[in-house]
């Protein structure tokens, strides 16, 4: 896994800073996110009631196949499908009902998935593209954002642009000098917004 490149906490607390550093951490590790942020720059003013994370995106370039989460095992009259990787498990079994029909598609357990008499159509199954990870990107980052900024920072502004992201949260209406204080902080990585 390839490590952020840049990642600071700025907050007038020390301890806090530390704290979130450490939440933030958590909280990408645990979504899976860390290694598409290349930089990322938060900073938290508890006086001020303000969250801001900034951050700059590396590039998504690949697909998820099916033969990337299942070893195939051809059988007589069926493919039986062992499952290592149940993080596109129910893409998969849509884009299979999709491709094959739901009546030729079984998963007896969650690590299983039968497709039957699908020989002829099923070749190449291993290639078939079922998921396009930069596609729910956007909605991860926000979810996870959500879960790191502090509780009661309802008031949300996201921006997502060329591979660079800016979420702010407050307890308040949003500061009009929002967009400078973003500015700031991306300069702050040796970036322009």
């Amino acid at each position: 896994m390839l490590a952020v490149e840049y990642f600071e906490v700025e907050c007038p607390e020390p301890v806090g800073a530390e704290y979130y550093k450490q939440i933030t951490n958590d909280v990408l590790l645990d979504h899976n996110l860390l290694k598409v942020i290349e930089k990322l720059h938060i900073y938290i003013d508890p006086e001020v009631t303000v969250f801001v994370a900034v951050g700059i995106l590396r590039p998504i370039t690949t697909v998820v196949r099916v033969g990337d989460i299942a070893n195939i095992n051809p059988q007589e009259g069926k493919m039986t499908l062992v499952i290592s990787d149940e993080t596109y498990l129910a893409r998969m079994l849509k884009v299979f009902w999709e491709h094959f029909g739901k009546d030729r598609v079984e998963q007896p357990d969650r690590f299983t998935v039968i497709l039957y008499n699908v020989k002829e159509e099923a070749k190449g199954l291993e290639n078939i593209v079922i998921a396009h990870p930069s596609e729910s990107l956007n909605k991860d980052l926000i979810y996870a954002f959500r879960c790191i900024s502090p509780e009661g920072f309802r008031l949300r502004s996201e921006r997502f642009e060329r591979g660079k992201f800016s979420f702010v949260a407050s307890e308040d209406t949003l500061v009009e000098n929002i967009d400078e204080l973003v500015r700031a902080k991306f300069a702050l990585m040796g970036e322009v917004p």
